[in-house]
C-alpha cells in the first residue's frame, strides 16, 4: 500500500461499520462516525440532533462526566474529601449537554406558522429578546439582547411572538461568536417567514472580556444583520434603528 494511500485513509474513516459494531464504542465517537458518514460539519455552534439516537444523549452526558472528572483531576483538585466539588463533574455534564449548549443536541422547536390572510406589509419589531450564550474561544457567558425586525409580504409566513424567542434560544444555546450567532439566527427566521426584509440587531456582554484578560467589565459588543428591504431602503433602515433607540 502506498504512503499516500495510507494517509488518505487514516484522515477519511472507512463507514462500514454495523449497529452492533457501533454499540461498542462510546456515545461520542458513535454520534461523530455518523456526522461524518453524512458528510456535515459539527462545529461548536452547528445542530447535530438529527444524528443522535434516543437514549445516547444520557450516554453522552455520562460521557461529559467522567472526562470532566479527569479534567478536576488535573486541576488538582481533591474532589473526593472537598464536598463542594464531589458533584462537579455530574453538574456540568447536565449543564452543557441539557442547557447551555441544549442548541447542539436537540432539534429546532415547533414552529406553527400562518399564512399572512391579512396581507401585512408594515414593519413589526419583536424585542428585546433576552439571549444566553457561550463564547466557542473560552467558554464563557455571553448574555444580550436582540431586537428583530420583520416587514412581511401577502406571502410570508406569520409565526408567534414567543416562537421569535424560542427560535433565538435555540440558536444561541450554543458555543458561538456572536458575529456568527446572529447571521445563523437571521437564516432560520428567513427560511420560516420568508418576509420582504429582515433586520437583526444584538448586543451582549461577554464574559471572556470581563472575566479574564483585559477584564473590562463597562465593554459589550454591537452588530446587526440587514437583509431585502432593509439592506436597499436606508428609510426603513433608519425607522429600524430609531424605534430601537426610544425602547432605550
Amino acid at each position: 500500500m502506498s504512503h499516500t494511500l495510507r494517509g488518505a485513509r487514516a484522515q477519511t474513516p472507512a463507514l462500514i461499520l454495523h449497529e452492533e459494531d457501533l454499540a461498542r464504542l462510546p456515545a461520542s465517537e458513535r454520534i461523530r462516525y455518523r456526522v461524518v458518514g453524512a458528510d456535515r460539519r459539527y462545529h461548536a455552534n452547528d445542530n447535530i440532533a438529527e444524528f443522535i439516537r434516543p437514549g445516547e444523549l444520557d450516554q453522552l452526558k455520562a460521557e461529559v462526566q467522567a472526562k470532566m472528572a479527569e479534567v478536576l483531576k488535573a486541576l488538582v483538585i481533591d474532589t473526593e474529601s472537598d464536598h463542594n466539588t464531589q458533584e462537579t463533574a455530574k453538574r456540568v455534564a447536565k449543564m452543557f449537554i441539557e442547557e447551555v449548549f441544549r442548541g447542539r443536541y436537540q432539534p429546532m422547536p415547533a414552529v406553527t406558522e400562518f399564512p399572512n390572510v391579512s396581507r401585512l406589509n408594515e414593519l413589526m419589531i419583536v424585542g428585546p429578546i433576552t439571549v444566553r450564550s457561550a463564547c466557542s474561544h473560552h467558554m464563557c457567558p455571553i448574555l444580550g439582547k436582540i431586537w428583530i425586525g420583520v416587514l412581511p409580504n401577502e406571502h410570508s409566513n406569520l409565526i408567534g411572538l414567543s416562537k421569535y424567542a424560542r427560535i433565538a434560544d435555540w440558536i444561541m444555546a450554543r458555543p458561538q461568536i456572536q458575529e456568527e450567532a446572529v447571521i445563523m439566527l437571521a437564516d432560520a427566521l428567513q427560511e420560516r417567514v420568508k418576509p420582504d426584509g429582515l433586520a437583526i440587531v444584538m448586543e451582549a456582554d461577554h464574559f471572556c472580556m470581563h472575566w479574564r484578560g483585559v477584564k473590562d467589565s463597562d465593554s459589550a459588543m454591537t452588530n446587526s444583520v440587514m437583509r431585502g428591504a432593509f439592506l436597499k431602503d436606508p428609510n426603513l433602515r433608519r425607522e429600524f434603528l430609531s424605534l430601537l433607540s426610544k425602547k432605550d
